[in-house]
């Protein structure tokens, strides 16, 4: 969808909840069948993470999960018409404003959950505090240019690439309360490691990125997450924050490794990163009782 320009034109002149179900049905029904690896990929890492269902508890959830992959796709070029109270309820509302409106930097962590550019916009759109998202170009350069074309209109600033971490560093400390939003479960080498699912692995990636920033400038981590209920509507879920003044980097990894892991697996049907991993390699099979599959 992104790398056909009339494509995503049309799903804009749609009405916002019609174009969410073509990019559903198009993504069951014509992208599942020609990326069977990724299918297969997924359906053998969901073996593992969610043992306690039956296979077709599990295909089930496989299809859902390709139609929220297309839901997101086609509400890219709607974003500025699904960021409000209508589309998105936050859960404890009066405490999550509260943690917004609070003074100091904040650092946003979130994994690829429902419509992750969503709730980019919807904490944009939330509070007056100055934000800034990182971001890592797709390969493709046509929908490379796409996507930064859809996210302009509601993401804000954004920053990438080389010299990057000087910008963030930057916006941290110049800018009062700012705050940074980061996706932790990025993909590399066909594994991620962020969350864990028990595994072994030492803090990497944007994970590592933002511990070392939270400790530089003193940013609390505000944990959260957005799903989908049904269609284009949301519940935005939110953890208290972190202060890395007050806990160890052990203590917030293993905060954030059993709240947003645990969302990760419960709500797999909605967690991108499901197929663009290999939890049967060597060394990334996790090791918890989730891991044993069941019949």
């Amino acid at each position: 969808m992104l790398s056909n320009p009339f494509l995503f034109w049309m799903l804009r002149w749609l009405p916002a909840g019609l174009a969410s179900w073509l990019g559903g049905c198009l993504s069951a029904h014509v992208a599942r069948r020609r990326m069977k690896l990724r299918d297969a990929r997924a359906r053998a890492n969901l073996a593992i993470l969610r043992p306690d269902l039956s296979q077709p508890e599990r295909e089930a959830m496989l299809t859902r999960r390709w139609i929220n992959i297309g839901r997101t796709l086609a509400e890219l070029a709607n974003i500025d018409r699904l960021v409000n109270d209508a589309h998105v309820r936050v859960i404890d509302k009066a405490g999550y404003d509260a943690v917004l409106d609070g003074p100091g930097p904040m650092i946003a962590f979130t994994c690829h959950l429902g419509n992750w550019d969503l709730l980019a916009a919807h904490i944009k759109w939330s509070t007056d505090r100055p934000g800034l998202g990182v971001y890592e170009d797709p390969e493709d350069p046509r929908i490379a240019e796409q996507l930064k074309k859809a996210r302009s209109s509601y993401m804000g600033e954004a920053i990438g690439g080389e010299g990057a971490a000087r910008g963030v560093l930057k916006h941290l400390t110049q800018k009062d309360r700012a705050t940074l939003y980061i996706l932790a479960d990025e993909r590399r080498e066909r594994q991620v490691w962020f969350p864990t699912f028990g595994r072994s692995l030492p803090p990497s990636g944007n994970l590592s990125i933002a511990l070392r920033l939270a400790r530089k400038v003193g940013a609390r981590i505000l944990p959260f997450y957005l799903l989908r209920t049904q269609g284009p509507h949301f519940d935005l879920h939110w953890h208290p924050p972190l202060d890395p003044g007050a806990l160890s980097d052990e203590a917030i990894v293993a905060a954030l490794n059993a709240y947003l892991g645990r969302a990760c697996i419960v709500h797999a049907d909605q967690w991108l990163a499901l197929h663009d991993m290999d939890l049967t390699a060597e060394g990334h099979r996790p090791p918890c009782d989730f891991a044993l599959d069941r019949g």
